[in-house]
């Protein structure tokens, strides 16, 4: 699954790149392609980071568990919210499901390594 992910993530970062291309090409900077490629690079980025960093904490045996793929499914998944919202309502609301979507990975993690369950 995460190779799938990261083949996928990067064939809409391609394919973004070329439309951005083209509609530089025919004087259209500020198009929905731009936007796109930006919104790929930036999830990309972190499922990088948080992969980076998650490997790091199961070496070191702050957590317990890490489920990389499963963050490329959510990313997937809120990326194309944020990419709905930057266009519908605007870059300020994009930012917002951008860090609200690393804020909520951030409590799944936590949740999975059993920071939010009662001591036995």
């Amino acid at each position: 699954m995460t190779r799938f992910t990261i083949v996928a993530l990067l064939l809409l970062f391609f394919g973004g790149a070329l439309a951005v291309g083209i509609a530089r090409f025919f004087g259209k900077s500020g198009s929905r392609a731009s936007v796109l490629v930006s919104i790929v690079a930036q999830w990309l980025g972190a499922y990088v980071l948080w992969t980076f960093a998650g490997g790091l904490l199961l070496y070191y045996g702050i957590v317990t568990r890490y489920d990389g793929t499963l963050f490329g499914v959510v990313a997937l998944v809120l990326g194309f919210l944020h990419y709905r919202t930057r266009v519908i309502a605007g870059r300020e609301q994009a930012a917002l499901v951008f860090v609200g979507g690393q804020l909520a990975w951030l409590v799944i993690v936590l949740f999975q390594n059993g920071l939010f369950t009662a001591p036995k």
